[in-house]
């Protein structure tokens, strides 16, 4: 009897997690109640579509390859064939949900709010970085690590998942109110324009850049750093 009450035991646990494995959402899509509350998808997971280089520069540096948006990592090709990605589609307030991962010792970041009004769009975009923290070659202030609002609000904290893993971020956009949250917690809560973020800017990093952060529409950047980046499950809501 104690045999028989072991194994259907195991057999209840086993069936669970074939149910379980069976359910997993699958990537790039969309369930019945992500569309009503009105999430949409930014990458489809098989092409490019809806996203274009910065400024429409000619460049082979990312693809749409085993259901990831892949920025090819690089240490000799920096310039001619290299650009950010950005989203054809522009945004004002909104709830972004992206999942990523890099290559060791690499850097990125997701922008938003960008336009095309310079020669770069960290110029216009805030950004929320993303690097490998631990093992980046060169010392890391708090401002460009993972999480932060870079070059203006550190994060508090750094809940990254080890390299090759895939990690949560979410941003939300209302207003001036700004939060980055990274694997379920919230790092990053700031308001924009105050005195204290005009002060952030003229005293750091954007001081001579006077359209940084003003935007209060824009398009979804990807940065190119030159490292191996991944990302998927890209998702939009707008508020």
């Amino acid at each position: 009897m104690k045999y028989k009450q072991i194994f259907l035991l195991m057999l209840v646990a086993v069936s669970t997690l074939l149910f379980s494995f069976y359910q997993k959402q699958k990537d790039n899509t969309l369930t019945p109640k992500e569309k009503k509350e009105g999430w949409k998808l930014l990458f489809d997971g098989k092409t490019l579509n809806g996203w274009k280089m910065y400024k429409n520069k000619n460049a082979d540096c990312w693809a749409a390859k085993n259901g990831e948006l892949y920025c090819k990592g690089s240490e000799t090709d920096k310039s001619d064939l290299r650009s950010d990605i950005m989203t054809v589609e522009t945004f004002q307030d909104f709830e972004l949900s992206i999942e990523w991962k890099i290559s060791k010792a690499g850097n990125s970041g997701i922008m938003y709010h960008v336009t095309e009004q310079y020669d770069a769009p960290y110029l216009s975009g805030p950004e929320y970085q993303l690097i490998d923290d631990i093992g980046f070659p060169e010392k890391l202030e708090e401002w460009q690590k993972t999480g932060s609002d870079y070059a203006m609000y550190n994060a508090s904290s750094h809940p990254t998942k080890a390299i090759g893993e895939y990690n949560l971020s979410r941003i939300v956009v209302k207003g001036a109110h700004r939060e980055y949250w990274l694997n379920g917690i919230k790092i990053v809560e700031f308001e924009a324009w105050t005195p204290d973020w005009y002060k952030r800017k003229a005293e750091g990093k954007w001081k001579d850049a006077p359209g940084y952060g003003i935007a209060k529409k824009g398009a979804i950047c990807l940065q190119d750093h030159g490292s191996g980046v991944w990302f998927k499950n890209i998702k939009l809501r707008k508020l």
